[in-house]
C-alpha cells in the first residue's frame, strides 16, 4: 500500500484536546468542551468576516460599547457567536465582554468556568481587511456552584487562569491557546472545517529587532518609553505596528520583538483592558517564553478592580521588554534624584 497516495493531513484541535484532558484531572471533561465551544465560535466568527464585505455587515452599527468606542457591526455579530456558544456549551455560568457593561450571567448554574473575551479585537481594521482576532481568558470559578456568578468569580488576578488564548483572523485563521502547559498553534482548513494543530510547543525568541508601538502618541508618552523607542532606532530596530493587538502580538511571538501601550496624557492608566487582553496575552507570552509587564511590574500580578480595567501592556521577548522596564526605571530615578535635590 503506498501512503505517499493520502498523506496524513495532522492533528485536529478536538483530538489534540482530548489527548491533553489529563493534564487537567479535576476538570472530567469540562474544560475540553469549553475549549471546543469556543473554537466553534470562532469558525463561525471567521465565516462571517470572510464574507462580510459581501453581506453588508462591515461599518459602524451605530452605537458605542461600555468603553465609549464606535462599534463595528461585525464587533457585535462576534459578541452575539461567542456569547451563545458558550451559554449553549453549558460550562460557563458567566462572561465578561468588552462589548457588555456587566457581567453576563449564563443560567448554567452548575458551570464550572468563568470567561473573559474580547469577541472581536482590532475592528476598526474591518472595513480595510486586515488581520483582525479574538482573545479569551478562562477562570474556574471560586463561588459556589449552583449558584450565579459572581463579581469575586470575575475579579481574580491573572496568574489564576486555567487557560487563555487568541483567534487570529488573517491571511490564514489561527487559534493559539495554553492551559499552563506550554502553547500550541492550530490553523483552520475551510475545506474540511477543522483546525490543525501547525505550531506545536510554541517558543518566542528571547530578543529581536521588532518594535510595536502607536508613535501617533510620542508625544505624551513617559520619557522612559520615549527613551527606548529612540534606543530602538539607534540600533536599527524595525518598527511594525498593524493596530490590531492580537496581530501585532502575534506576529512578534512567532518573530521575536516587543509591543508597547504605555500610559499617555490622554489615557493615564493605559487604554488595554487586563482582564479580557492584558492577562490572556500575559499568560501566552509567559508560557511561551515571554514576559509581559506594565513597565513596573508583571501583569498577571495586578489586582484587579473592576471589570473594564484598564492597564499599560508591555509584552513579548523577555530581553527586550526587561529593557524597556530598564528604561523606565532609570527614568524613575533620575525624577528622584532631582526631588532630592
Amino acid at each position: 500500500m503506498n501512503d505517499k497516495l493520502a498523506l496524513p493531513v495532522g492533528t485536529t484541535l478536538d483530538r489534540f484536546i482530548m489527548r491533553k484532558q489529563e493534564d487537567f484531572p479535576f476538570a472530567t471533561g469540562e474544560l475540553s468542551q469549553l475549549l471546543r465551544d469556543i473554537a466553534l465560535a470562532a469558525k463561525i466568527v471567521n465565516r462571517e468576516i470572510n464574507r462580510a464585505g459581501l453581506i453588508d455587515v462591515t461599518g459602524a452599527y451605530g452605537q458605542q460599547n461600555v468603553q465609549g468606542e464606535e462599534q463595528q457591526k461585525l464587533d457585535v455579530i462576534a459578541n452575539i457567536r461567542f456569547i451563545r456558544a458558550l451559554r449553549n456549551g453549558g460550562e460557563v455560568c458567566a462572561i465578561i465582554s468588552e462589548e457588555e457593561d456587566e457581567i453576563i450571567q449564563t443560567g448554567n448554574l452548575k458551570g464550572k468556568y468563568i470567561v473573559a473575551i474580547d469577541p472581536l479585537d482590532g475592528s476598526s481594521n474591518i472595513d480595510v481587511n486586515v488581520s483582525i482576532g479574538t482573545i479569551f481568558s478562562i477562570y474556574r470559578r471560586v463561588s459556589v456552584a449552583g449558584t450565579e456568578g459572581t463579581m469575586e468569580d470575575c475579579m481574580q488576578r491573572g496568574t489564576a487562569q486555567i487557560a487563555a488564548g487568541y483567534v487570529v483572523y488573517g491571511s490564514s485563521t489561527m487559534l493559539v491557546y495554553t492551559t499552563g502547559h506550554g502553547v500550541n498553534g492550530f490553523t483552520y482548513e475551510p475545506s474540511l472545517g477543522e483546525f490543525f494543530l501547525s505550531h506545536p510547543n510554541m517558543r518566542t525568541p528571547e530578543t529581536g529587532t521588532i518594535y510595536s508601538c502607536n508613535e501617533g502618541g510620542y508625544n505624551s508618552f513617559p520619557e522612559g518609553i520615549k527613551n527606548y523607542l529612540s534606543y530602538c532606532k539607534e540600533n536599527g530596530y524595525s518598527g511594525r505596528y498593524i493596530g490590531s493587538l492580537v496581530s501585532d502580538f502575534h506576529r512578534n511571538l512567532i518573530k521575536g520583538g516587543v509591543y508597547i501601550y504605555p500610559s499617555t496624557a490622554k489615557a493615564p492608566n493605559g487604554k488595554l483592558r487586563l482582564l479580557y487582553e492584558c492577562n490572556a496575552l500575559a499568560f501566552i507570552a509567559e508560557q511561551a517564553g515571554g514576559k509581559a509587564s506594565t513597565g513596573k511590574s508583571r501583569i498577571m500580578e495586578v489586582e484587579p478592580t473592576e471589570l473594564h480595567q484598564r492597564s499599560p501592556l508591555i509584552i513579548g521577548s523577555s530581553e527586550m521588554v526587561n529593557k524597556v522596564e530598564e528604561f523606565i526605571k532609570a527614568e524613575v530615578e533620575k525624577k528622584e534624584a532631582v526631588v532630592a535635590n
